[in-house]
């Protein structure tokens, strides 16, 4: 169990930062170990396996459940996710293609790693990303018979969206991506 006095951990977050306001995130997720759980890439597309699909189903489902937040660009590659969340606040509204209520490029660049097992407050990205990865672990374990297996990795990187330029370059490397899979960081093949 997680003890601030002896884990000592430290929040990279932003301390201008209100992670619960409207703003656009570009976030990564990997799976525990690294393990390759949930496709392949072939031919430069991700061939998704059965687990692969419940990652993608339960990225979809998020704005069911919540209504202040919108997705944008997002791809499952064999061990980690990338996606684009906005939370849009109580008057945003997406139908199709996203507007970003109330979003102004507000925040510097960054890109690191954020711990969701501190003091995480409802409606943040903290909280988006948590109940995601829980729901992904849930179903998976139950298919798997792993009740408690890790799927995920503890952390998640974000990187806080400057502008719409910012934004067109993310959506650009998510596109591609599967096409780098040989290239990329999280690749261990």
């Amino acid at each position: 169990m997680y003890d601030p006095e002896r884990h000592r951990r430290r929040s990279v977050r932003l301390g201008d930062v209100r992670y619960t306001e409207p703003g656009v995130y570009f976030i990564t997720v990997c799976t525990y170990e690294r393990a390759c759980l949930f496709g392949e890439v072939v031919e430069g597309g991700v061939r998704l396996h059965a687990f692969g699909e419940i990652v993608r189903e339960e990225w979809a489902r998020t704005t069911d459940v919540r209504p202040y937040v919108a997705l944008d660009a997002f791809v499952v590659m064999p061990n980690h996710v990338h996606g684009v969340i906005g939370i849009v606040g109580d008057g945003g509204r997406h139908d199709g293609g996203v507007y970003w209520y109330g979003w102004q490029g507000r925040g510097a660049a960054r890109c690191a790693p954020t711990t969701v097992r501190t003091n995480v407050e409802a409606g943040s990205l903290g909280a988006i990303v948590r109940s995601f990865k829980s729901a992904v672990t849930k179903r998976i374990n139950e298919v798997r018979g792993t009740p408690g297996a890790a799927v995920w990795q503890r952390n998640y990187w974000e990187h806080i969206v400057r502008n719409g330029r910012d934004l067109e370059r993310i959506r650009r490397y998510i596109a591609e991506n599967p096409g780098r899979w040989g290239e990329d960081r999280y690749y261990e093949g």
